[in-house]
């Protein structure tokens, strides 16, 4: 019998390593066992990102949960500032539609009932002010009416009478104010909004108070149902809760309604300020701890109507709230009625109610350099051009029939020299996709840089550009080029009112003494050197109520040392200061209008339109301050000579 050894068909031996076999070999089988290599030793590393992988996921979970909840509170937060009383959805029906990329016009209603008066007792409108953010020139105009203004009341299904301008509430509610507010200014007003003052007192605290300048010491304990509201503030920079907030803000027992006026415009500047510092829009963070605390203060005390019939969208709010933020420095204009007369009753002409609409809707850009100029007796070294000597091409980038023609038309008519493209070529852009308007200006024209600066605040929503080799063939030749986008909307803004004061000399005098004696008693507790104001204002002395303060500042990165310097003016409650601290950081330092540097040193301006309200010098660690009335009533020349009269006080005898 063969085998399958003997004809080599058996199992040999397995071999070992040197190729030789090894005997005995396995026993035959008639299956195969394949078997897999080992895994690898799992490695720490690997672990961990397979860790992290499965926590980024939980965490994108965690956060587009969190994110939907957000979203829908937001949603409900906007929806619960609606209008909700009977009041304020009558007057919602008389309020003009919004349009996208224009101006809109809001009437804030600050009304309070008082913790002593009967239930039922109507409530008093303590603050009436109008609102005006202007998307085309990047403003916001603030007009305050006095309470105690003199105006025709006018209430619905009644006779109109005369009488104090917060009666209309009183009496007539959210719709008589509206309809009186109207009549005095003849103004389109597209936002209504009423905030109850303990509400004031709540948004203030829970942004961890406002950085306020209190001109002077404020004291009043007697109050009572009849009396004036208690008040206890000390004079300085300084960091208010909600109710010595409201308390500046209300304060009229020693001075008249202007002044209140004045307090209540520096306080929305503040808030403004301090909202954009404590809670940031693209900060998700931000959003989700302080945000909601913020809202359920203003939801609670708070009604906005719009007009339309549609209560404001979560994308309108955060779109003004984004405008508000994003203002350049000094574009926050603070109007006032000149010529009121009277104390507890105030009244005006209609022509000065209407110079003050005016300067509320066409605020002046240029208003604080052309004033600065003037002020220092420097000339411009180059003026934008008279529209008469301006040449201008207009292109169609919309692709809106007729928009170009309608645009070139309406800056004729302004004085504008207008051109049409070469060799008969349409008057449309290479493309039609642009959504903000361009403004382009040859660079080689003398002025043209100004020309399309002030072409571009009549458009509205527009870019100041120099003149590209694509949009050059185009211009003919002309000194600007204006390209139309989508938020062109057929009209021109009206030019603004040129507000700059007259040159008049500085009103001041000598006033060293005044303070050197305070400062060298305060020098060695403050750890920078003092200035000493050489020159002051020829009416004025240090109050002798309180003539200087040292004090500690409460900034969110420390305390603060600072000294404040407290002068009156001669005939009446006016006050200006000399602030001088170690916290170069200040908020307040943050909305610099323009920098001039005179003689060597550097003077940061601060204006209210066309009036200079403070002027500030760094030195060293520290900076000085000179601030003017809540009124402004030191002139610009005035301020500007007692800014360059601060001398360190070793250098003074």
């Amino acid at each position: 019998m063969r085998t399958t050894l003997k004809s080599r068909l058996g199992r040999a031996a397995a071999e070992n390593g040197n190729g030789h076999g090894v005997l005995p070999p396995a026993p035959l089988s008639p299956v195969t066992i394949y078997r897999q290599p080992p895994p690898p030793p799992r490695r720490r590393v690997s672990l961990a990102f397979k860790i992290l992988g499965w926590g980024v996921v939980v965490v994108l979970m965690l956060v587009v949960g969190v994110s939907g909840g957000y979203y829908l509170w937001a949603h409900e937060s906007v929806a619960a500032v609606g209008a909700k009383s009977v009041g304020v959805k009558k007057a919602a029906r008389q309020l003009k539609t919004p349009l996208p990329g224009q101006p809109a016009t809001a009437l804030v209603i600050g009304y309070d009932h008082r913790a002593n008066e009967a239930k039922g007792t109507p409530s008093r409108s303590d603050t009436l002010m109008l609102i005006r953010a202007d998307p085309r020139s990047k403003t916001i105009s603030l007009l305050s009416l006095p309470r105690d203004l003199q105006a025709e009341i006018r209430c619905p299904g009644k006779t109109a009478y005369a009488g104090k301008i917060n009666s209309a509430y009183t009496y007539c509610g959210p719709q008589g104010t509206l309809q009186t507010v109207r009549g005095l200014t003849n103004l389109d007003i597209n936002y209504l909004i009423t905030v109850d003052f303990h509400g004031f007192k709540q948004i203030v605290d829970r942004l961890g108070g406002i950085y306020l300048d209190v001109d002077r010491r404020y004291l009043n304990t007697h109050s009572g149902p009849y009396g004036y509201a208690t008040i206890n503030l000390q004079p300085g920079y300084q960091l208010l809760g909600g109710q010595e907030a409201l308390d500046f803000v209300r304060f009229r027992h020693t001075d008249s309604d202007l002044y209140r006026v004045a307090r209540q415009q520096f306080f929305v500047k503040a808030l403004k300020d301090r909202a954009r510092s404590k809670i940031s829009l693209t900060s998700p963070t931000s959003i989700a701890i302080k945000l909601p605390k913020l809202v359920s203060a203003i939801v609670h005390n708070t009604e906005v109507a719009q007009g339309g019939g549609k209560s404001p969208s979560l994308k309108t709010i955060l779109s003004y709230a984004l405008f508000a933020f994003g203002l350049p420095s000094g574009h926050v204009f603070q109007v006032k009625i000149e010529g009121l007369e009277g104390y507890a009753n105030l009244t005006t002409s209609q022509q000065n109610v209407t110079t003050a609409t005016q300067e509320f809707l066409h605020p002046d850009v240029e208003s604080p350099d052309n004033a600065t100029n003037i002020a220092l007796g420097v000339r411009a070294k180059v003026k934008a051009p008279p529209p008469s000597q301006t040449s201008v091409t207009v292109l169609n980038g919309n692709g809106v029939p007729g928009s170009a023609s309608q645009a070139g038309t309406l800056l004729n008519q302004r004085g504008y020299q207008i051109l049409t493209p070469p060799n008969g070529i349409a008057a449309n852009a290479p493309t039609f996709g642009y959504f903000r308007s361009r403004i382009f200006y040859d660079q080689h024209q003398r002025g043209a840089r100004l020309a399309a600066k002030k072409v571009a605040g009549l458009i509205g929503s527009a870019d100041v550009m120099r003149l590209n080799a694509r949009i050059r063939g185009l211009g003919n030749g002309a000194m600007v080029v204006t390209v139309v986008g989508q938020t062109f909307h057929g009209t021109l803004a009206p030019a603004p009112i040129d507000q700059t004061p007259k040159r008049t000399p500085a009103n001041v005098t000598q006033g060293t003494s005044a303070s050197l004696d305070l400062l060298r008693e305060k020098q060695r507790r403050v750890p920078f050197r003092l200035m000493v104001p050489t020159v002051i204002e020829r009416s004025s002395w240090v109050d002798r109520e309180k003539p200087i303060r040292l004090y500690r500042i409460d900034g969110d990165n420390g305390k603060h040392k600072a000294i404040r310097l407290v002068y009156r003016m001669g005939g009446g409650n006016k006050y200006w200061g000399v602030e001088e601290t170690d916290w170069n950081e200040a908020p307040i330092l943050s909305d610099r209008s323009l920098g001039r540097r005179i003689k060597g040193r550097l003077y940061s301006l601060y204006y209210n339109g066309p009036h200079l309200h403070m002027v500030v010098v760094r030195r060293g660690k520290a900076t000085y301050w000179v601030v003017n009335s809540l009124l402004d009533e030191l002139s610009n020349e005035t301020m500007l000579a007692i800014a360059k009269g601060l001398k360190p006080i070793n250098a003074v005898s």
